[in-house]
């Protein structure tokens, strides 16, 4: 059987950047030491997502370089730990800064590299560029080669976001994360894993962090098995309030051959009728006019 643990690394930033380097270090380790494959953090890790309430010159100028000696720390501790690290930061990036995942698999290189596509233009992350797509990985892992894809906090809100990702062939979305996971938000993730048999991990702050409370979990996107009647809860973790390293085991054996026969994700689209989804002079009555679908 082929079980990928994964480490939600549900902790509180620091003051600095160095702060958050040292106990993001440290938290790796401890991933590891519970018996992690692959850990995950907090949108925006570098600088705790302190972006709000602030100057925008000010939290811009935090912004540090994807192949800088921070990120490429935890791409040696990846080595050094044989453990896959999904780590993100406040990129330097040509025209302004962008809001990235950078993952690197257990040998320490660097499988996939992530710009939050969906950023919050209606306050403070207006100032952040866009990502240009969503991109597939083979991460090699000690569970066989596993088919990753990124998705970051307000992502969540689009299924287009998963939906690509899907039809890349995503078996596993990382959504690193910043707001408060109430009950709209969780049931999102439910449904995107639900309706494209793939499994999402999502970490968030803990509590006490500003506009955050915690509740990271994962999704393993598999409703239904031959010995049940009726669906199963696909939920595997949703940890508390609490700063912690959440672990959750999952079955890819199960995920694979549930995929293999069940209704959902590609088996059945019709996207010859999906095409309104993508032109532009199509303009539904809901539509706010100080925006452009």
């Amino acid at each position: 059987m082929f079980h990928l643990n994964i480490a939600l690394l549900q902790i509180a930033p620091g003051p600095t950047l160095e702060a958050n380097l040292q106990k993001g270090l440290s938290a790796c380790r401890q991933a590891r030491q519970k018996g992690a494959d692959i850990a995950l953090f907090p949108e925006m890790w570098s600088n705790g997502y302190r972006i709000y309430g602030r100057p925008v010159e000010e939290w811009t100028a935090e912004a540090i370089p994807a192949d800088g000696p921070f990120v490429e720390a935890f791409g040696q501790l990846a080595r050094e730990l044989g453990m896959a690290i999904g780590i993100t930061l406040l990129e330097r990036f040509p025209g302004g800064p962008r809001n990235t995942l950078v993952l690197f698999d257990r040998f320490g290189r660097r499988a996939l590299t992530y710009a939050k596509v969906h950023t919050c233009d209606f306050d403070a992350e207006r100032a952040l560029t866009p990502g240009e797509g969503f991109r597939v990985a083979d991460l090699d892992t000690p569970a066989g080669v596993v088919k990753v894809g990124g998705m970051i906090c307000f992502d969540r809100e689009f299924p287009e976001s998963a939906r690509i990702l899907m039809l890349k062939g995503a078996e596993l979305i990382l959504t690193p994360n910043a707001c408060p996971m109430e009950i709209n938000r969780l049931a999102q993730l439910r449904g995107r894993a639900y309706e494209n048999m793939l499994a999402i991990a999502t970490c968030n702050y803990p509590a006490g962090v500003p506009d955050c409370n915690g509740g990271s979990t994962v999704f393993d996107g598999v409703a239904y098995l031959p010995e049940l009647e009726g669906s199963r809860d696909t939920c595997i973790l949703q940890a508390g309030e609490e700063e912690g390293i959440c672990l959750a085991s999952l079955d890819l054996d199960q995920l694979r051959q549930y995929r293999a026969s069940e209704a959902h994700g590609n088996a059945y689209r019709r996207p010859e009728l999906y095409t309104a989804l993508t032109e532009r002079t199509v303009r539904p009555p809901f539509l706010r006019p100080d925006r452009r679908g």
